[in-house]
């Protein structure tokens, strides 16, 4: 149960500082006052120095990518604010509210890494009994494909069901439709909210049950003062970049909990949807599950 923010521009590094605003930046790190089981964030950008270029070791990458994940709340965590500044032409942000009572060990933050992907989840994949898919002994997934995510909790084995897909043949996109149709047989009431981005390509999706926002979500909101911001816990938003030739420059896609006026050209992407966006060109479509 967490918060989610990523972007994609047209090969462009731009900070998250600069995206957001240096206002709803913090807006969005404070949230992790509530959301404080941890953090993360994977970025991919455009080197400053040439590609290919063999100086004795491996070849100099055409793309750089950094992962960096901790355990504590981001706004305890300085390297937070160093990362809002660094520049990237791609990235995800995950502040963790961790479900069903998994473990708080750096092995279950996000986002998660594998096989060249970044992937982060907002949900808790359980059933009408609340009992968590990591307790599900009997679900049918590929245990070496969970460990590769590194992860030990019900998002590290969604994002091994959309690498098995990808396994079989599908795009990225539609391994990650399947995933979902797969899950919700067994999880029809689970959240299925998640990002995912490679070296091309940036996808936001919204896939939720459609309930009302769990009362323990009202309840831990509540705890704070902003039970008021729960209900529209669920929600994403997205936002066109602009550019002054009215060509598209990127998108930037958000879990609700900092301010998103619709006067801003911030839009509420539709529920059982994805943003299907192209880091090297910043053109995104929007398409259904």
């Amino acid at each position: 149960m967490c918060r989610l923010l990523g972007y994609a521009t047209a090969n462009v590094n731009v900070s998250l500082d600069e995206m957001l605003g240096m206002r709803e930046c913090a807006a969005f790190r404070d949230l992790s006052e509530i959301h404080n089981d941890g953090w993360g964030a994977v970025l991919i950008n455009e080197p400053g120095h040439a590609a290919h270029v063999n100086d004795g070791g491996a070849p100099s990458p055409e793309t750089g990518s950094a992962l960096y994940r901790n355990t504590i709340a981001a706004q305890y965590d300085p390297i937070f604010n160093e990362l809002a500044h660094a520049p990237a032409r791609g990235a995800i942000w995950h502040l963790r509210l961790a479900s069903s009572n998994l473990p708080l060990i750096l092995e279950n933050q996000q986002p998660f890494f594998a096989s060249g992907l970044g992937f982060a989840h907002n949900g808790d994949i359980s059933d009408a009994q609340g009992r968590n898919i990591t307790t599900n002994r009997a679900y049918p997934i590929d245990q070496n494909l969970v460990q590769s995510t590194g992860g030990r909790s019900d998002s590290a084995m969604y994002f091994a069901i959309v690498l098995q897909y990808l396994g079989f043949g599908f795009a990225l996109e539609e391994a990650l439709a399947q995933a979902v149709r797969e899950l919700r047989a067994t999880y029809p009431d689970s959240s299925y909210n998640c990002m995912v981005q490679s070296q091309d390509q940036f996808i936001a999706l919204r896939a939720e049950s459609g309930r009302p926002t769990a009362q323990a979500i009202v309840d831990i909101y509540a705890r704070y003062g902003r039970e008021d911001e729960a209900g529209d816990y669920s929600v994403l938003h997205y936002r066109e970049l602009g550019s002054k030739q009215g060509e598209p420059k990127g998108v930037v896609v958000a879990s609700t909990g900092f301010e998103q006026p619709a006067e801003d050209g911030w839009r509420e992407l539709e529920n059982n949807h994805m943003i299907v966006a192209s880091n090297r060109t910043g053109a995104f479509r929007v398409r259904g599950i």
